[in-house]
């Protein structure tokens, strides 16, 4: 029998069509305020997108303590970087395309290298952003970010996973780098469900498993999801949510591959640099396990619906089942 998220760690129903539906970047919004409800040292950034990154609730609440950079996100960062030394926690929200994708050199200098208390919102992430096409499909983020030295990188699956994700980074002590999504996707963890940065998460576990299915971001759902099909064929498999791609949860990596000896990552980001590429790095220096890669294969995105998008490049459900079977027979 599997362990159902629902039943035995996540506290909600794993049926079709009984979850609600919500981007991650709600997440960000209701976390924020809490965050900054509990803590007056929180302040908040934007560049010119207050509805669409969801910080707006923020500015009516704490205009005192909120910064409308405009569309400026390289000025974003230095002045963050500065509130940050002046013993504020801020908070940065722009498109992911932007910030990290035009400010990093910004956030490299100012932020990491000085090891600055930063945390930066990358809001539209992946190819789900969906008609807006390759320019807005940021898929290079995890990968900017996660080299930088003192970076902290976050992956939240769903939107409540997001919050806590925001409240997190409120309390540690140095840059943070939060990925979020704009499209609805099923919120399938609750406020009881565990959640501590650095620490992976098995949200699956058939009996006697033969793979583990390592994902991040609203695609945990569909592992999910392939984990059901694999189980109906006789495929048994864990289910592991990192949400945290760096620092890595080494030792559970590590010790599921180990145990079962084959691996599938699943990311909605370049498999390169990315989720598969931390993942492959790891396993290498400790343990050299067979791997499937789920992810963008060094291409960029093209405009078209979500679904759609999600069956071209390889991220959907059936995918993923393809994929365990393909690693299995490399057992």
């Amino acid at each position: 029998m599997s362990l159902y998220p629902a039943a035995k760690l996540l506290g909600t129903l794993f049926k079709e069509g009984e979850l609600d539906m919500a981007p991650t970047r709600d997440g960000y919004g209701t976390g924020l305020v809490e965050a900054a409800t509990k803590n007056k040292n929180v302040v908040a950034l934007c560049a010119d997108l207050t509805e669409s990154t969801r910080t707006q609730a923020f500015a009516e609440k704490f205009p005192a303590r909120f910064f409308e950079c405009g569309v400026a996100e390289q000025n974003m960062a230095c002045v963050a970087a500065g509130l940050a030394v002046s013993g504020k926690i801020p908070f940065i929200a722009s498109y992911a395309a932007f910030s990290p994708g035009r400010n990093w050199e910004q956030i490299r200098t100012t932020v990491a290298y000085n090891n600055a208390n930063v945390k930066i919102a990358g809001h539209h992430a992946g190819i789900s952003v969906g008609p807006d096409g390759a320019t807005h499909q940021m898929t290079e983020d995890i990968a900017l970010m996660r080299a930088l030295p003192n970076m902290t990188v976050i992956v939240p699956c769903d939107a409540e996973e997001a919050r806590k994700a925001t409240l997190a980074a409120a309390h540690i002590v140095g840059p943070v780098y939060i990925r979020f999504a704009r499209e609805k996707s099923p919120v399938f963890t609750t406020d009881v469900s565990p959640f501590t940065p650095n620490k992976a998460q098995v949200v699956w576990e058939s009996h006697k498993p033969q793979a583990v299915i390592i994902a991040c971001g609203p695609l945990v759902y569909n592992a999910l999801h392939a984990a059901r099909l694999l189980e109906r064929e006789g495929i048994m498999s864990v289910v592991l949510n990192v949400h945290t791609i760096k620092p890595l949860d080494e030792k559970k990596i590590t010790d599921l591959a180990k145990k079962y000896g084959a691996v599938v990552t699943v990311e909605e980001h370049q498999i390169a640099g990315g989720l598969g590429g931390a993942v492959a790095e790891l396993l290498a220096r400790t343990h050299p396990t067979p791997i499937e890669f789920i992810g963008m294969l060094n291409v960029f995105g093209s405009s078209g619906s979500p679904e759609k998008l999600s069956v071209k490049y390889g991220m959907d459900v059936q995918s993923i089942v393809r994929a365990t079977q393909k690693v299995l027979s490399r057992k």
